[in-house]
This record gives C-alpha cells, sequence and structure tokens, in this order.
C-alpha cells in the first residue's frame, strides 16, 4: 500500500505501472486504478527522489498533451519507472538527432512536417489492398498448421511488421532480428548494456540501410525521406529505427490483446462477428479499453502552470496514466465496460493528442480493423487453447500486452 510522506506525496508505491490482477487483465494496475479514485492529478515521489505529478484524469491530460508549456524533451523529465538509458539523477539524455517524439517544437515540427508527407491519407488508403493480401496470407498459413497456435506469433507479430517493412523498405527476411532487438528495447527488466547493445545492433542494420538506399532508392518511405533531402545520415537512421519499432510493437500487442479481450466477452464478440458495420467502432473502442501505453507519456514544465486548481511548478515532471485516463468516469460512461457500439469512444487519448498525436494512427487503424474482421470471419470458432489464468501478461513491458496466446478452433 502507498503512503503520504510530509508533503503529501505518494510514496512507496509499487514501481510502476504496477502489477496486473490476473482475474482482470484488461483493467488498469490496481494501484493506479486507486489513485484515480482519488483526484485528477496526485503528487508522486519518483523513484530519484523527483517531486512530480500523476495525472488520472482526461480533462487534464488532455490540456498538458495540448499545452506548449510543458516539453517532451527527455532530458527535462524525470522517469517514475526504471529504464536503461536514465541517468542517475533522473532524467535521460536528450533525443538524439531524428528521434522527434522527444523534442519540442520548432524541432519537432521540422521532423513531423517531412513525415506527414510520407503518412498522408492517400497513401495509407493504397496500402490497404496490400494489408489485406499480407492478413489473407498468415491467416492462410495459420489453417494449414491447424491448432493449436499461439496467435501473437503467427498472426498478431507477423502482420505489422511485414507492413512497417514494405512502408519502409526493410527486406522482410530480417524481420527476426529486428523483432529481437524491439523485445530487448521494450523490456523495462533488461540492462542498460543489454538495451544499448540491442539498439546499437539496429543502427547498424539501419545505417546499411540507408546507405543503400541513397544509391538505389525505390518506392518506400525511407527512400521518399532522402529525396526530400535535408537529412543526414543519423537522422534517417534514427528516423527509420523510430518507426520500425513503433510500427509492429504498439498494433501486434493491440491485435493480440484485443483479441483476447474479445475471446472473454462472447457477447461482444457475437455482435462483433454479427455486424461489419460495427468495424471501425470496436477497434476504438478496444483502443480506450485497453490502452496498452499503460503509464506515459511524460512532460516536464517549461514554466509555473495551474491546472485544475493545482499548481505545477516549472521542471517538475508530469506523469499520464493512459489506462485510468482513458477509464475516466467524468468522460466515458461506464468506463470499465467493453461496449463496442460506444458512442465517443474515439475521443480516447491512446493516439495522444496535440502536436505529438501518432503519426502512423491511420495506418494503425487500418491494420487492426481488417485484422480483427479477417481473423473472426475466417475462424468463427476460434477460442482459447489454455484456460485465460495462463496466457503470460506482458507486465514489464513499455507496450502492454500478452507474450504468447495459445488458440484453437
Amino acid at each position: 500500500m502507498s503512503t503520504l510522506n510530509k508533503d503529501g506525496a505518494l510514496k512507496n508505491l509499487p514501481p510502476l505501472p504496477g502489477r496486473r490482477d490476473p482475474g482482470r487483465p484488461f483493467a488498469p494496475p490496481a494501484d493506479l486504478a486507486r489513485l484515480g479514485a482519488t483526484g485528477p492529478i496526485v503528487p508522486l515521489t519518483f523513484p530519484d527522489g523527483h517531486a512530480g505529478w500523476l495525472v488520472t484524469g482526461y480533462d487534464l491530460a488532455r490540456a498538458i498533451l495540448a499545452d506548449p508549456r510543458f516539453s517532451a524533451r527527455p532530458d527535462l523529465r524525470h522517469s517514475p519507472m526504471s529504464r536503461p538509458n536514465v541517468r542517475p539523477g533522473g532524467t535521460a539524455a536528450p533525443a538524439a538527432p531524428g528521434w522527434f517524439p522527444g523534442m519540442d517544437p520548432p524541432e519537432h515540427t521540422r521532423y513531423r512536417r517531412l513525415l506527414t508527407g510520407q503518412f498522408t491519407v492517400r497513401r495509407m488508403k493504397r496500402l490497404e489492398p496490400r494489408i489485406a493480401q499480407i492478413v489473407d496470407d498468415r491467416l492462410a498459413a495459420m489453417a494449414a498448421a491447424g491448432p493449436p497456435v499461439d496467435l501473437v506469433r503467427a498472426f498478431a507479430l507477423p502482420i505489422p511488421s511485414l507492413v512497417i517493412c514494405d512502408l519502409l523498405g526493410v527486406p522482410y527476411e530480417d524481420h527476426a532480428f529486428f523483432e529481437e532487438q524491439t523485445d530487448i528495447l521494450v523490456d523495462m527488466t533488461n540492462s542498460e548494456t543489454t538495451a544499448m547493445t540491442a539498439m546499437a545492433g539496429l543502427a547498424g542494420y539501419l545505417g546499411d540501410l540507408v546507405a543503400r538506399k541513397r544509391t538505389h532508392p525505390a518506392d518506400d518511405l525511407i527512400s521518399g525521406l532522402i529525396g526530400a533531402g535535408g537529412l543526414t545520415d543519423e537522422e534517417l537512421v534514427n528516423i527509420a529505427m523510430l518507426l520500425l519499432v513503433a510500427g509492429h510493437e504498439t498494433t501486434a500487442n493491440m491485435l493480440a490483446l484485443g483479441t483476447f479481450a474479445l475471446l472473454r466477452h462472447p457477447d461482444r464478440l457475437h455482435a462483433f462477428r454479427a455486424d461489419t458495420s460495427q468495424t471501425a467502432t470496436a477497434v476504438e473502442e478496444l483502443m480506450r479499453y485497453l490502452s496498452i501505453i499503460h503509464v506515459g507519456p511524460g512532460r516536464a514544465a517549461l514554466e509555473d502552470v495551474e491546472l485544475g486548481g493545482t499548481t505545477i511548478r516549472a521542471g517538475e515532471t508530469v506523469i499520464l496514466a493512459l489506462s485510468v485516463i482513458n477509464r475516466d468516469p467524468g468522460r466515458f460512461a461506464e468506463p470499465g465496460a467493453l461496449r463496442l457500439d460506444r458512442a465517443d469512444a474515439g475521443q480516447h487519448l491512446s493516439f495522444g493528442h496535440g502536436v505529438h498525436q501518432c503519426l502512423g494512427q491511420q495506418l494503425a487503424r487500418i491494420e487492426m480493423r481488417i485484422g480483427y474482421r479477417a481473423l473472426f470471419d475466417r475462424f468463427p470458432t476460434l477460442r482459447l487453447a489454455v484456460p485465460p489464468e495462463q496466457v503470460p501478461l506482458r507486465e514489464n513491458a513499455m507496450v502492454y500486452g500478452v507474450w504468447r496466446l495459445p488458440v484453437t478452433w
């Protein structure tokens, strides 16, 4: 149980994001849920002693994400958890060239503008037939292999991996390498040496790829960025690494965890199967209900800011607990219920808000809409192959999900 120190800040809080109840794997960790019930923002003593804040209220979170007085720079923020790249003082190194999510305008704006031209709605729509083909191929392979299968390895991971490889121009035969390095990077239990070795391996691989694209450009995102001009090899490598990791890690976990959630709610799954018009809304509700980025993002106040009657001092770090924010009863009716027909499901903050809102959100939505629908259409009797409590949860990873999902049909 957490307690208050003499200044009223929470201390002795179990390491964030906290343990999940095996009987309620889709609910926020109990410690975070309890904090959400105490108020929309609470003082929190970080592991390095920093006096910061934890936000659990929807309105405050949205306001912070849109407020330029809060910085995304990692060298200004303190971490509420142990991370491989965290300095002894609590803050991380400055964002590397090209690592634009850790930058503020105008640096962030420069990169964002370049990439927005590559992630147009038209380009994402053009990818739909290719995504549908990738999904169909994976389902055919599952059917040929026969049950039981691990849905993570057979379906959820290969789909976004293949899509992001196509988009970036990365040879898919190398997917096992970058998937392994990504798993190392997002596992918060790994040492600094292990994490840095994985990052160096990815950087070396992508450096070779960028060099090839400079001499032999193709119709892919990296070649497009090279053609736009103005980016160094280091910037291109870091942008490619960011997109490669983020482009498959989040969607893969949503495909697997969302399938798990639907299988555990047979009445909702029945409605989903019966009504194809519900697909887009169902994806938004799963994003809200599951909130796989369970702790974060974080922001640092650049000046004193008063929000909701609370003054956040310059230099203080604010952490957003998305798994609780997306279940704020002041914003969502029956927030703990999975309602696939929820009219306001799309108001969730799982893709962020403001200038840092997820660049690839439309691509992720397309992959999930096609993936969920095709999976349950192809295998109408899909079900868990093990008791639900035996499904291993990714509690120690930056992105929540399941390590394996054994299914049969």
